[in-house]
C-alpha cells in the first residue's frame, strides 16, 4: 500500500493543477470511505431495531440504498487516481512507446467525453429534481434532490480526475497507462 501512495504522489510532480485535483480525489475518497461506514452502521442499528427491539424502522432502508450508491458515484475519482479499477494492459503492453502514447491521449480524450456526456445528464436529472421539488415515494419522503447529487458532484470530480491524468500524461509527468517505456 505505501509504494502505491508514493507512486501516485509522484503522478502530480510538482503541478499545482495536478496537486489540487489529487487533493479533491483524496478527499472524494475519504468522503466515499465515510458514507460506507454510515451505511454500515445504519445498517446496524436497523437490524437492532427490527430484530431485537421489535420495532419498524422508517428510513434506515432508503438511508442505506442512498449513502452506497453516493458513495459509488463520489468515490470514483479516487479510484481512478490510484488506478484501483480492473485494467486489462494486454494492447499497451505489446505496443511500442510512441503507439502506447497516442492510445493513453485517445483513451483519455474518449472517456473524458463519455463521462461529461454523463455529467450533463446528471446534472440535468438531479436539477429537475431540485426545480421540481421531487420527494421519494416513502413515509421518509426525503427530498430527491439531495442523494441526487451524488451524480453531479461524483461525474465533475471523475472528468476533472482524467483531465488531471491527460495533462499528467501530455507533460510526461506520468507515464501512458503508468507503463514505463521498454
Amino acid at each position: 500500500m505505501a509504494g502505491q501512495s508514493s507512486a501516485v504522489a509522484s503522478r502530480t510532480g510538482n503541478n499545482p493543477f495536478l496537486r489540487v485535483v489529487a487533493a479533491l480525489s483524496t478527499l472524494a475518497g475519504w468522503c466515499s470511505a465515510g458514507m460506507i461506514v454510515a451505511a454500515v452502521a445504519i445498517t446496524c442499528q436497523m437490524i437492532i431495531v427490527r430484530f431485537v427491539l421489535n420495532g419498524s424502522t422508517v428510513w434506515q432502508t432508503e438511508a442505506v440504498i442512498y449513502l452506497v450508491i453516493a458513495a459509488t458515484l463520489v468515490g470514483l475519482p479516487y479510484v481512478q487516481r490510484l488506478r484501483g479499477h480492473v485494467n486489462v494492459d494486454l494492447i499497451p503492453l505489446s505496443l511500442a512507446p510512441r503507439p502506447r502514447f497516442f492510445m493513453a491521449i485517445l483513451t483519455s480524450v474518449l472517456s473524458i467525453a463519455i463521462v461529461s456526456v454523463m455529467l450533463f445528464y446528471g446534472y440535468e436529472y438531479w436539477h429537475f429534481a431540485w426545480d421540481r421539488g421531487w420527494r421519494s415515494d416513502t413515509v421518509w419522503g426525503v427530498r430527491l434532490w439531495i442523494p441526487y447529487l451524488a451524480l453531479p458532484v461524483g461525474f465533475g470530480l471523475l472528468m476533472l480526475q482524467l483531465i488531471a491524468d491527460l495533462v499528467a500524461v501530455l507533460t510526461g509527468i506520468d507515464k501512458p497507462f503508468g507503463l514505463e517505456d521498454t
